[in-house]
């Protein structure tokens, strides 16, 4: 009888753990069938997180060879940048970039990288260095360039290809230095955006020797092609070699650059009746302003509930 009803107790709880198992193929099938569409997704993120990143060094590759057909490949036919220049303009002036500096390198640091299905967009650091040679008179001297800028590509998916389809330069300055400017610190502070039509305030400080100098001028040119140089009105720096002008930006709907000029001058005794003054050191810095542009087509309402348009403000 024992055994019998062993017999039974078996046979019962065998085919409970059965029914049990049954009952959970369906549940860890669905989890399998997760896990492996998971993986599968991790696989196209990578992937195309690859593909994008590819396209940025291989950007840094090509402009360190002054390869313009190469650098051409990445960037879409309707390209437009920030400035509102179309791809040949913007290559035009990689080109002049190049002539104008043969020897320059490139650096680019990728700080983040977004995206969907067919769209990207991409932070950057980017740096350029290079050497410059002008002649002052009949003497040949030698100047070192160094640009930063803070950029954001925009990046479209046509057909297999990621491609650059726009950029907008967050911030960027520029400086040119010879001679005796090499040496010293010098700053220009403007602001990174403001509206259009808006007063703001420039400043540049010069860490000059004191045995020197320094003559300075403060300028602001539109962002247009081909660009256009504003005259330059040097004046003697203040015993604190700071100099501030106040300008206003533009309403022509472009952005624009500040540009400091700076000369180091020293004297020495060239007889003793007579003391010669000459250019130690000269200097450019260069910042972006990014202006944004005025909405005309606002509307407001008036007290009595009637609405008229911003332009007529």
């Amino acid at each position: 009888m024992y055994n019998k009803d062993m017999k039974k107790l078996s046979v019962l709880l065998s085919t409970a753990l059965l029914v049990c198992f049954i009952a959970q193929i369906p549940s860890n099938a669905g989890i399998f069938t997760q896990y492996k569409a998971r993986i599968e997704q991790n696989k196209i993120y990578k992937s195309t997180l690859n593909d994008i990143k590819n396209v940025i060094n291989q950007q840094m590759v090509y402009t360190n060879k002054y390869d313009l057909d190469g650098l051409s490949t990445l960037y879409s036919k309707d390209f437009v940048n920030c400035d509102g220049f179309a791809k040949d303009i913007y290559f035009k002036l990689i080109k002049e970039t190049w002539k104008t500096y043969p020897d320059i390198v490139y650096t680019t640091h990728i700080n983040n990288i977004e995206f969907t299905d067919n769209y990207a967009t991409v932070t950057v650091d980017e740096t350029a260095v290079a050497t410059s040679k002008d002649l002052v008179g009949e003497i040949e001297v030698v100047g070192e360039l160094y640009s930063f800028s803070k950029c954001v590509y925009f990046l479209e998916k046509q057909g297999s290809k990621w491609l650059i389809s726009s950029e907008k330069i967050i911030e960027e300055t520029s400086t040119l230095k010879y001679g005796d400017a090499r040496y010293i610190n010098i700053e220009l502070t403007a602001p990174n955006q403001i509206g259009a039509g808006k007063d703001y305030t420039s400043t540049l400080k010069v860490d000059a020797p004191k045995d020197s100098v320094v003559i300075a001028s403060i300028n602001k040119e539109n962002i247009i092609y081909p660009q256009t140089k504003s005259d330059d009105a040097f004046r003697k720096l203040p015993d604190d070699n700071i100099l501030e002008r106040v300008f206003v930006s533009n309403k022509d709907n472009v952005n624009e650059y500040n540009v400091a000029s700076v000369g180091i001058t020293r004297a020495e005794n060239y007889t003793d009746k007579e003391i010669r003054v000459y250019m130690g050191g000269l200097a450019f810095i260069m910042t972006r302003i990014n202006v944004i542009p005025e909405n005309k087509y606002i509307k407001f309402e008036d007290n009595s509930g009637n609405s008229t348009d911003g332009k007529d403000k």
